[in-house]
């Protein structure tokens, strides 16, 4: 019996290492001699770094950088095996849970810690980036994190402006001649799940900036400096930072990832699927299981379970998905190829209780060991382990 488990986390519950360790032991209750192979999800946003790391045999690197207030955080990023990969959540330094809830204003948080963590990657032998974007408290355009990398901006004076999305009203100029020659070694492979246009409507300041303390007024005034700032950008290095798919996302850091440093703006599950090179590690594979906290319709729109069952269909493998919930939109995801879906909710139970993370590991187990019983009875492969 091979089985390849690729699960994503259920967020607010319990990580994707822990639902994969608890799945491989339902696994082993009944099949004792099983070959399982554990590689842990995410879709570029929380929990990108711990499931690359674990799945690609890497390691974990704290250091200190200016968080979204300006002052000092800790924040960690993963280097893979190969020594020269790093791989980087914005939210570690310029994450909405860094910033108080009285204290989040947009206007005035900064990505500069991003660019400490890159920095310090670099220093550390890392030429090749991994970023998932999601959960900033910013909306600053990225210009913090460029600052910090050796970008100037300069008002109609001269001046350097400050940091935050404030200071995109007052940028006149850019200034390149100081910018980490380090950074042309460099390609960035970037998470991002959404197509937002860098400001208007449908952009950074209008969609995102509400939910990182942004009242009405703020939305206009930062939608203004966006717009502004992607202006000075097009006249003084020719760069359209505007119409980029993805520039709005994390508060304009898409635009600054891809206008600036040339990255590469993708699916983040689609990243993350060829970075632990799942389809190579099919051959011989019996089954697959997928899933998260929870099957809607929103996982047939492009999230982990989904990205795992079009890899399993090349090689014509079933695909277990399991999850906390189902709801009823997810009868979908059978047309799109996952073979069955289970909840391990065991009954009716308030939600505080069914997302405990004993409840929900004990929960996987026992759902996995029956599933692998009636397997074991309709196969007859081995010995039911007693």
């Amino acid at each position: 019996m091979n089985v390849v488990i690729a699960i994503d986390s259920f967020k607010g519950s319990i990580t994707s290492i822990e639902a994969s360790k608890e799945i491989e032991l339902g696994i082993m209750d009944v099949y004792p001699d099983a070959n399982v192979m554990s590689l842990p999800l995410a879709d570029g946003g929380e929990g990108t770094v711990e499931a690359l790391v674990f799945a690609a045999d890497g390691r974990i690197r704290s250091v200190h950088v200016t968080g979204p207030l300006g002052l000092q955080v800790q924040a960690s990023y993963g280097i893979l095996m190969d020594g020269k990969t790093a791989v980087i959540e914005v939210a570690a330094a310029c994450g909405l849970p860094l910033v108080p809830a009285q204290s989040r204003n947009p206007l005035f948080t900064t990505t500069y810690g991003v660019g400490e963590l890159i920095l310090d990657a670099i220093q550390h032998g890392c030429r090749e980036f991994i970023i998932g974007l999601g959960g900033s408290a910013t909306n600053d355009a990225g210009i913090g994190m460029l600052q910090a990398l050796g970008y100037r901006f300069t008002d109609e004076e001269g001046k350097v402006v400050g940091r935050g999305g404030e200071a995109l009203l007052r940028v006149r100029g850019v200034d390149t001649t100081h910018v980490s020659q380090q950074l042309e070694q460099c390609t960035f492979k970037i998470a991002c799940d959404v197509h937002n246009p860098l400001y208007g409507p449908d952009g950074a300041a209008y969609v995102f900036a509400p939910q990182k303390g942004a009242d009405p007024e703020m939305v206009k005034t930062l939608d203004e400096a966006l717009s502004g700032f992607a202006g000075v950008v097009q006249q003084e290095l020719g760069k359209d930072i505007q119409h980029i798919p993805g520039a709005g996302a994390a508060g304009g850091l898409g635009a600054a990832f891809a206008g600036f440093l040339q990255g590469q703006l993708q699916s983040g599950i689609g990243l993350v699927l060829d970075t632990i090179h799942l389809e190579e590690k099919m051959d011989g594979v019996d089954f697959v299981i997928t899933g998260e906290g929870k099957l809607d319709g929103q996982t047939s729109m492009g999230k982990a379970p989904l990205g795992v069952v079009q890899i399993a269909q090349k090689h014509g493998i079933p695909v277990i998905a399991l999850a906390g919930g189902v709801s009823k939109e997810a009868s979908d995801l059978n047309e799109l190829g996952i073979t069955a879906y289970f909840p391990v909710v065991s009954g009716p139970m308030p939600l505080e209780q069914a997302m405990k993370p004993v409840e929900t590991l004990y929960n996987l187990r026992r759902t996995v060991q029956q599933l692998f019983r009636l397997i074991r009875a309709t196969t007859s492969l081995v010995p039911i382990a007693e």
